[in-house]
This record gives structure tokens, sequence and C-alpha cells, in this order.
């Protein structure tokens, strides 16, 4: 996939990790004229590498395969203790891993997708290098100017942009109480910084609002929460319900779930947890049995619900509809 190829779609449905983004879905997104995203996320390269294959048997369209950046274990050994302490976790299990980033890189540059992208960092220079040199079109989710000027300088063809109003985590290189931009306002700052073409993340839920991004200069609106209830989504029954479940009114920024800011609905457990340390993903892996048994009880108090700020007009409707009404 070139550049050009990229720039002519105007809809990318974003790489949604932890369920959402199943094969499914990119296939049907791809097939309506979107680029769609399997999340690598979580997944061993094996798993990824069976989602890739079936994705490559339902579609020639082209697609991208998202793949997380592994920060630095917690320093803060007390307090990560505390807290999985204090939410009832197992200690054992607030383990740091690097999401077996190394193994996916050297599967995804053997055989390589028409597009990557990374979120949490940017991978070297000679990384990116590999793949622009393979064909594969790379692409780094930024938050701020300075983190733009990073992925520049390293060789990303383009930038995704995530503004605040994004659901899910934030894609910050660092893992830090950074300044939060709403998406507007980071088209403009970063296309001052950058001139890569610009993939806009943050809370797009309808037509008018690709087309508003559009007019700010980016190339391409990235939809998250617009697809999460969509009829191929994988996420689970009881997120999908909760997203129109009128307890849940309003959004905020936790690392109650992960120890890293994530935008999810705000439930029991996030209002519970307020102070978790910055301890991604030790304390991803510590609640992972927490959210699990809460789904499989039926109770949404205790699930990561994330979502972006304009949930509520997520719909359930085929993926191919939504990208229609987005376009």
């Amino acid at each position: 996939m070139t550049l050009g190829d990229l720039l002519r779609r105007p809809v990318v449905v974003a790489p949604m990790a932890g369920g959402p983004s199943v094969p499914g879905l990119v296939v049907a997104a791809a097939r309506a004229g979107a680029l769609g995203f399997l999340a690598a996320g979580y997944k061993t390269p094996d798993a990824m590498l069976a989602e890739i294959a079936a994705v490559r048997a339902g579609t020639d369209e082209p697609f991208g395969v998202n793949v997380f950046v592994p920060g630095e274990p917690c320093t803060a050994a007390g307090e990560l203790a505390r807290y999985v302490a204090a939410i009832g976790a197992d200690p054992g299990g607030a383990t740091w891993d690097d999401d077996h980033y190394d193994g996916k890189v050297r599967v995804l540059l053997a055989d390589p997708p028409p597009v990557v992208s990374f979120t949490f960092g940017c991978p070297p220079p000679e990384v990116i290098a590999a793949f622009r040199a393979a064909g594969t079109v790379v692409v780094i989710t930024v938050t701020s100017p300075r983190e733009a000027v990073t992925a520049a300088d390293a060789g990303a063809a383009a930038l995704g942009v995530q503004g605040s109003e994004a659901g899910a985590h934030r894609g910050t290189f660092a893992n830090v109480d950074a300044p939060e931009y709403r998406l507007l306002d980071l088209i403009g700052a970063v296309a001052a910084a950058s001139a890569l073409p610009l993939i806009a993340a943050g809370g797009i839920m309808s037509a008018a609002q690709v087309q508003a991004v559009l007019a700010a200069g980016a190339v391409a609106a990235q939809c998250g929460t617009a697809f999460l209830r969509c009829t191929e989504s994988g996420a689970h029954p009881l997120h999908k319900a909760a997203l129109a479940d009128p307890r849940y009114t309003a959004t905020t920024l936790t690392r109650a779930f992960s120890g890293r800011p994530a935008r999810a609905l705000v439930n029991r457990f996030i209002l519970d947890h307020a102070g978790a340390p910055a301890a991604y993903p030790e304390i991803n892996n510590a609640t992972r049995p927490l959210r699990a048994a809460s789904a499989a009880r039926g109770d949404t108090e205790g699930m990561s619900l994330y979502a972006g700020q304009g949930f509520r007009s997520a719909l359930t409707l085929p993926a191919a509809e939504i990208v229609a009404r987005l376009s």
C-alpha cells in the first residue's frame, strides 16, 4: 500500500485491543471502503498471525495492524503493592511484560501488512526504515506536537493524532500526566510542527465530525467507539449494552483498570479506585482476572467499559452501514 492509497480512505476503523477489533470487523470495513485495523495488543505473535490470515482470506483490500510499544517497568513498588492490595487482586499478577513486542515486529517484517501503526511510543528509526523498505506504511500515534516531531524524525509516513475525546488508552509515549489537547486543537498544533499526513482520532461519531477534522487539515478520521456496537464488533455484549444504558452518562480518564490513562464509562470500579499509580502493564495484568469475573457474573460496574466521549451515538448496525454514514 502506498501513502497515496491511504490518503484516499477518509474513514479508518481504529484498532481496539481486548476484543472489539476482530477480523470480521476489519474485513467488513475494508469492503466498505474504509481502512480497518487489527489490534495486536495483548496477543501472541501466533494469534496476531492467525488474525492477519483471516483478514487476507476475507478481502484483498488494504488493512493495518497496530502494535503497542513497551514502556519501562514501574519503579514505585510500594505504591503498586498498596493499590493491588486495595482492589483485592493477586499480588503475583502485577507483572511487567513487553507484550511480545520483538516477536511481533519480526513476524510483521517477515510478511508485511499494508499498514503498521504503533501506540505508546515510537520505534527506533531502523525499525521504521525496515517496514518502509518492505513497502509498509508506518503510522505513529501521537498526542502532542513534541511526540509528532519525534515520530517524524524517526521516519514515520503519517501520524495518528489522538485528541483527549478518544476512548480507551491515551497513546502518550510516556506514562505521565501530560497536557490534554482537544482533537481540533491538536490537529492544528501538530500540523504546525510537522508536514506529515494526519489521521484524526477522538470522539468522531458522525459525518459532520469527519468533515470537521478533514477541514481542519487531517487526511482521514479514525473512529473506534462508533464501531463498538456494530454487528461485526467483538466487544463483550455487556460492553455494547452499557453504551446505551441510561445508568452511564459520562466518561472519564482513569488509571484504575490498567495503570495507564484511559477513557471509560464512569462506573463503580473507577469511583472506588481513583488513586491508581502509573504502572502499566502491571495493573492491567493484575485487574484482568477481576474484570473477567465481573463480566462472567454480568456486573458492568467492575468492567473496563472503554469508550470515547460520543459513546451515546454508537449504533447497532453493520459496519458497512456505519462507514457509509460516516462518509
